[in-house]
């Protein structure tokens, strides 16, 4: 142990050198300062420039949107080509012979995957080159108080408001947390050179749930895991079971398991889990893609130091239609705020925090879009307006369309799926809708913009449907809406 004279020594040399360090860091003043060059960070710097302000942008990772890099663009490459597989695998049921057994080549899919992503990627830095060198500060940011921030040791940044538009991280449970090389995040996926032999994705939210039938379609022996009563965003307890249904008869799906536990050994990861039915299970794979969620990047920024009061849950409070916290200086933007973890969103909350931020303390709130969210599976699914579990059962009508034997979808082979869209009772105005089916990422759209404009249901139905087409699914289920609305379909406009 040191004696107490020389540690003295010690601290008090320490705090000569965090003087120094302080003394000689760079001084900076501007009107907005936001931290992230993300989605949200690039919107909000246009919004706050638009106004007039004076802005630095502050990025301690490297230049790209998640979605570029990440998220997005690389995972629907590789589950286009997931999609391609499938089609050639199963052209028999369609009459046409494929001459020997179809090969995926793992290392083309995936240099396909990251040449493309890349591509993606660099329009991005393109437009970050752009920024004026003096208006982009390297390094990781923290608080300092509500209006200062210290980008690590080297910059102290003083300004009118800020705007955190940091991401979010993978989040893995702590019964994954010691399994070293032999665990995955989404990441790492697109940068092996070959597709492993076989996988375990533990969670099967939207990523799991994309990623895991990708690979399942690529010829890696899958395994999906899930804690959760659900697979994927969905509420509807009739659209769940209809999920589970579903993509239960493809993929080895265990849904709702417990006291998953994983070890690693010479042969791979050794998992063992209790089933629904209390069945003790296991299982051993060369990796485990832990998909349990994402979450905010919020720590490493000190909040407590910009006195940002935390939920139960250790996040913000924030008014999504102002994006601001509080009454402090500070807005939160993208996949930070947790709100709606989606790119068209992050972008408009990057407008809205640029736009605030840089007229603070004038805060204008902005309505917000109605929901979509779309999930790139096979059946696609979606999740549109106010969901089923945020709704009031008593107050709604439901109309319903099974996809089993709808007609352009039986042409296509595609006939899986199931949608529930929602009304209100008094004038049969569009609320909502939960959807599982064939390329419901266009029919979802179609609801969404009727949402928007607070269409009722008759007034959709006066749209032209064209026949066939999968959009006629939507129709049906609009008229079951209809009739239990006791509401007449008419040609007539009104």
């Amino acid at each position: 142990m040191l004696d107490r004279p020389f540690y003295a020594i010690l601290l008090a040399e320490g705090n000569f050198h965090h003087a120094e360090r302080q003394e000689n860091m760079k001084k900076r003043e501007v009107d907005v300062a936001i931290i992230g060059a993300g989605t949200a960070g690039l919107a909000a710097r246009r919004e706050a420039k638009k106004a007039g302000a004076s802005v630095v942008l502050i990025e301690g990772g490297p230049y790209g949107t998640t979605c570029a890099r990440v998220g997005c663009m690389p995972s629907k490459l590789l589950i286009h080509s997931a999609d391609v597989a499938h089609e050639v695998s199963t052209a028999s049921s369609f009459g046409v012979e494929i001459q020997g057994r179809p090969r995926v080549n793992g290392k083309a899919v995936l240099e396909r995957v990251r040449r493309e992503r890349d591509r993606f990627v660099g329009f991005v830095l393109d437009s970050v080159d752009d920024i004026p060198r003096e208006e982009k500060v390297a390094g990781y940011a923290r608080f300092d108080g509500p209006g200062s921030l210290l980008v690590e040791d080297h910059t102290r940044i003083e300004a009118g408001a800020i705007v955190v538009a940091s991401g979010s991280s993978p989040w893995i449970p702590s019964n994954l947390s010691g399994l070293g090389d032999r665990l995955l995040i989404s990441d790492d996926i697109f940068e092996f050179e070959d597709l492993p032999a076989s996988v375990a994705v533990i969670g099967m939210g939207v990523i799991g749930l994309e990623l895991g039938q990708s690979l399942h379609r690529l010829g890696v022996d899958t395994l999906c895991l899930t804690p959760s009563s659900r697979v994927g965003p969905l509420s509807d307890p009739v659209i769940k079971k209809k999920t589970i249904e579903v993509f239960g008869q493809e993929l080895n799906l265990h849904v709702g398991i417990e006291g998953l536990e994983t070890r690693v050994d010479d042969e791979g990861v050794h998992l063992e889990w209790v089933d629904q039915d209390g069945s003790r299970q296991e299982a051993t794979v060369d990796y485990v893609l832990g998909s349990a969620g994402r979450r905010p990047n919020l720590s490493r920024l000190d909040p407590a130091s910009a006195t940002i009061p935390l939920d139960e849950r250790g996040l913000p409070t924030v008014d999504p239609r102002t994006a601001q916290i509080g009454d402090l200086p500070i807005f939160l933007a993208g996949d930070v705020s947790a709100y709606r973890t989606l790119l068209h969103e992050a972008a408009d909350e990057g407008r809205i925090a640029g736009h605030n931020a840089a007229q603070y303390p004038d805060v204008r709130a902005f309505v917000r879009r109605t929901l979509l969210s779309v999930v790139f599976s096979d059946p696609q699914i979606a999740v549109v307006g106010t969901p089923y579990g945020r709704l009031d059962p008593a107050s709604i009508t439901i109309g319903e369309v099974s996809y089993d034997d709808q007609g352009r979808s039986r042409v296509m082979g595609k006939n899986k799926g199931h949608v529930r869209i929602y009304a209100e009772n008094e004038r049969g105005t569009l609320l909502g809708a939960e959807m599982l089916g064939p390329r419901v990422e266009h029919t979802a759209h179609l609801l969404a913009w009727a949402v928007q404009q607070d269409l009722t249901v008759d007034g959709v139905l006066r749209m032209p449907f064209y026949h066939p087409v999968v959009e006629e699914g939507i129709r049906t289920a609009l008229r079951d809406l209809a009739a239990k609305l006791k509401l007449e379909e008419t040609l007539e406009p009104r």
